[in-house]
């Protein structure tokens, strides 16, 4: 039978009366048809089982083999954001990347300043010849001959003919006049030589200051890169932080109205077993079910999601459970004690801030202009004061006193005279380069502007959303104690009741939704003037057309309630990774 939804005031009592004993005889028949399905093995078991007399903790005896020890799970870890942001900045891969930057750049601005200095160099050598061209020039195979020997107390002819004498008897070799050769530099089969030179720019024509000043202005940059990344890690952070809580607690939604269809079907199913509800009811209810677990599934794989991205923020073991320390119900405070003071400012006075990406582009633009002035410089003749100390040694292990020294001081002068164009194809990628960096400049301070007042845009929206939220918790919790009076009172169905404790989850839902986005929206505010721009281009256009379509979407009629709560929980988690991150950047 099937009770009309419409009661008259003058027949409640009477049909008040009617249901209260149905409901008797219902429970009665369900119980009688549940013990009667039971088989009779079972009653024995459940009377004979040893271990339903034993006290309360005590061990229950082996039956058979002994049990295999079952792992014990790790202790979650318990994770405030402020503890998350100082984990993401000693671990986290983009500032070791930013901060190798940083050093490389300062590496090159030392490296260019460097020459500016005297430049000094030493070096040792070591020749060993086997041989050489040198070989036996004034070695010959002569017969022994008397050496040159000219006595100067004889006269001018007997000398002039001693020496005719010494030339026809011993042609000139490496003993000529009685040396051994030895000191001859050519055709040595030792040679040591030490090698110390000298070498001081005197003008280069600007050349030397102007990549000085491009290399400090590029150092620069390099810093205030590390500043935009740590800024840029820590809103990551926070988002992923946040998108965490808020996949928990879209599990927990979809897990009480996936038990709410669960009993809302027991019911049904008891009804037509005593001919109360038809088949059709059942078919209805038990379809309700089914579509609800393939959103619990989702919504569990969109938390485990979640939490992946967040211990890959953090460079966690993904098996590490994590308990995170916030509570999406209430938003007092700042996101993180150390947002506390900026934030505070910026909430106070929504106006336009420096943003570090603007002194970025300026510095960049400093750079490229030296680097014109260095590209101009090369145009220019170079003076340079050069100096070298090259003693050298023909002994196989010679000692100090046995090199001999080699020492020059010289100007040298550089004058590039045809270079094939090269200096003015140098000269014109450098003016490219500043002209570029100046548009460059513009176009950010146009869009650091144009992001300062969307970020301020989103947070006031974020804020008003929450307080609209609040009002709207308040109407489903008073609409669904006014459900369950009048169905305890007999005046409404089961699924009008469903329909209003649905409708309060939902509302709950986007209260969690506007707490998670007017956190993560804080605390881009509190980042603002280190954050990178957002880029606005095509793709982000488009993405925030379709969220707000999505949001302009009427609410999912009471046949398939589940639908808007799951699709609202699929919508702030399975996009708390890709929509929501790509809009809080």
């Amino acid at each position: 039978m099937v009770y009309p939804t419409r009661i008259f005031p003058v027949e409640r009592n009477k049909v008040r009366g009617y249901r209260m004993r149905h409901s008797a005889c219902v429970m009665a028949a369900t119980l009688a048809l549940v013990v009667g399905a039971m088989p009779r093995t079972s009653w024995a078991q459940a009377a004979l089982t040893p271990t339903a007399s034993l006290p309360e903790g005590a061990p229950s005896p082996a039956v058979g083999a002994s049990r295999a020890p079952v792992p014990q799970e790790k202790a979650a870890q318990r994770l405030t954001l402020d503890e998350a942001l100082a984990l993401a900045g000693k671990t986290s891969e983009q500032m070791s990347i930013a901060r190798a930057g940083a050093d490389r750049a300062a590496g090159a601005e030392q490296r260019a300043r460097s020459e500016l200095f005297p430049q000094l160099n030493a070096s040792l050598g070591y020749d060993r010849t086997l041989d050489s061209e040198f070989s036996g020039v004034f070695d010959q195979s002569v017969a022994p001959c008397t050496p040159l020997n000219v006595d100067r107390s004889v006269p001018l002819g007997s000398r002039v003919g001693e020496i005719e004498r010494a030339l026809q008897e011993c042609p000139p070799s490496a003993d000529f006049f009685g040396g051994g050769g030895e000191e001859i530099p050519f055709g040595q089969e030792n040679a040591w030589r030490f090698n110390l030179s000298f070498s001081q720019a005197l003008y280069t024509g600007g050349r030397l200051s102007a990549q000085t000043a491009n290399a400090n202005a590029l150092r620069r940059v390099a810093s205030i890169d590390v500043d935009t990344t740590r800024a840029q890690v820590e809103l990551d952070v926070a988002a992923a932080y946040f998108d965490a809580a808020l996949s928990d607690r879209l599990v927990a939604i979809a897990e009480s109205a996936l038990a709410q269809a669960e009993a809302t079907l027991k019911d049904v199913e008891l009804a037509w077993k005593v001919g109360n509800q038809s088949e059709f009811e059942v078919l209805r209810a038990r379809v309700a079910r089914d579509s609800q677990r393939p959103i619990v599934i989702r919504q569990s794989s969109q938390r485990e999601i979640a939490y992946l991205r967040l211990k890959q923020l953090l460079d966690l073991p993904l098996d590490q459970p994590l308990e995170l320390a916030v509570d999406l119900d209430t938003v007092s405070g700042p996101p993180a004690q150390r947002f506390a003071t900026a934030l505070a400012q910026r909430e106070a006075q929504l106006s336009d801030v420096e943003r570090t990406v603007v002194r970025q582009a300026a510095t960049q633009v400093a750079a490229s202009d030296a680097g014109v002035r260095a590209a101009r410089a090369e145009r220019m003749p170079s003076l340079s004061l050069t100096s070298a100390y090259s003693p050298v040694a023909y002994q196989g292990l010679p000692n100090f006193g046995d090199f001999r020294p080699n020492w020059n001081v010289g100007m040298a002068v550089s004058v590039p005279v045809l270079t094939g164009g090269r200096l003015r194809a140098g000269e014109t990628t450098a003016r490219a380069d500043l002209a570029e960096s100046q548009a460059r400049l513009r176009q950010i301070r146009e869009l650091a502007t144009l992001d300062t007042r969307s970020a301020y845009e989103d947070y006031l929206a974020a804020q008003a959303t929450w307080k609209a939220s609040a009002g709207t918790v308040e109407q489903a919790e008073r609409a669904y104690q006014i459900a369950e009076l009048r169905y305890k009172e007999g005046l409404s169905t089961q699924l009008e009741l469903s329909d209003a404790r649905l409708q309060l989850e939902q509302a709950r839902a986007n209260r969690a939704q506007a707490a998670r986005d007017l956190q993560v929206s804080r605390t881009r505010l509190a980042l603002l003037p280190d954050l990178p721009l957002t880029e606005m281009g095509a793709g982000a256009a488009a993405e925030q057309r379709q969220q707000q379509q999505q949001q302009m979407q009427p609410t999912t009629p009471q046949t398939q309630p589940q639908t808007t709560g799951a699709g609202a929980a699929t919508q702030g988690t399975g996009a708390a990774v890709t929509a929501q991150t790509g809009t809080v950047r």
